[in-house]
C-alpha cells in the first residue's frame, strides 16, 4: 500500500494539535515526513465574552492555526468547519473524514482518545471515535460509500491509529529537542492563550511534558495509546 501521507493529525478545535503533540509534529516534519492536520471545528464557542463576532472568532482562529501549522512545519491543513460544541457521530462525518484519508493516504492517522473517562470536552470523544470508525473499516472497504469510487477517491488502508489525551498510554516520544518549538506553536493560538494566562499555561505544559517523560531517558515527552489496524 502506498502512503502519500506519514501522519495524519484530526482535531477538534484549533490549539488541540498543538497541545496533544506538537513536539512531536515538529520532530516528524524536521525528518522530512509529511503530516496533514484536519481541524474539525473552526473553535467558534472559544471565547469568554458573550458578545463575540462568531464570524471574526472563525476567522482569527483560523489565522492562529495556520501560524502554529507554519512553526510547526505543517503545510497541508483542512479546516471542515463544523461548529464548536456541534460535532456529532453521522454518516456524514464519517464520508468526510474517510474521504480526506482516501485523498492525503496517511499511514498512520493520529486523533483524540475517545474513551478518556467522565470530564472530556464532548468535540473530542466524538471526534475521536469517528476517526476510529473511519480508519476501520470504512477508508479502506470499496462498498462503503461507492459514490467516492465514482469520484476516483479510492480505498486505503491506514497501518495504525494512535491517539493523544490517553489515559492508556503505551507509547511515549521524546520532544525535549522541539519542546520550544511545541511552546511557540502554542503561543500562536493568541485569542486562548491571553485568556488563560500565558505563564499558566506554559507552567502546565511543563509538568504535563515532565510527568509523561518519567522512566524514560527524556526531559519532556507526549504519550499516546497507539493502535495497530488488523487485516
Amino acid at each position: 500500500m502506498n502512503h502519500d501521507t506519514d501522519y495524519m493529525i484530526i482535531f477538534a478545535h484549533p490549539d488541540d494539535a498543538e497541545f496533544g503533540c506538537a513536539g512531536s509534529i515538529a520532530n516528524w516534519t524536521a525528518q522530512g515526513k509529511k503530516v496533514v492536520y484536519v481541524a474539525c471545528t473552526s473553535g467558534d464557542k472559544g471565547s469568554n465574552d458573550p458578545g463575540t463576532n462568531i464570524k471574526q472568532l472563525c476567522l482569527l482562529r483560523e489565522k492562529e492555526q495556520k501560524e502554529a501549522a507554519k512553526k510547526l512545519g505543517v503545510k497541508d491543513i483542512v479546516f471542515l468547519r463544523y461548529p464548536d460544541q456541534g460535532i456529532e457521530d453521522t454518516s456524514e462525518f464519517r464520508k468526510i473524514l474517510v474521504r480526506q484519508m482516501r485523498i492525503f493516504k496517511p499511514r498512520i492517522v493520529i486523533t483524540m482518545d475517545p474513551y478518556r473517562k467522565y470530564i472530556w470536552h464532548r468535540d473530542h470523544r466524538i471526534t475521536g471515535q469517528v476517526a476510529l470508525d473511519a480508519v476501520f473499516p470504512f477508508v479502506r472497504d470499496p462498498l462503503a460509500f461507492p459514490d467516492l469510487m465514482q469520484e476516483d477517491i479510492l480505498p486505503h488502508k491506514v497501518e495504525e491509529i494512535w491517539f493523544f489525551g490517553s489515559e492508556d498510554v503505551n507509547l511515549k516520544l521524546g520532544i525535549t529537542g522541539t519542546f520550544d518549538t511545541k511552546l511557540a506553536a502554542l503561543q500562536c493560538h493568541k485569542s486562548q492563550i491571553d485568556a488563560m494566562g500565558w505563564n499558566k499555561v506554559e507552567k502546565w505544559v511543563k509538568e504535563r511534558g515532565a510527568k509523561m517523560a518519567r522512566g524514560t531517558e527524556f526531559t519532556y515527552a507526549e504519550g499516546f495509546h497507539q493502535v495497530k489496524i488488523p487485516g
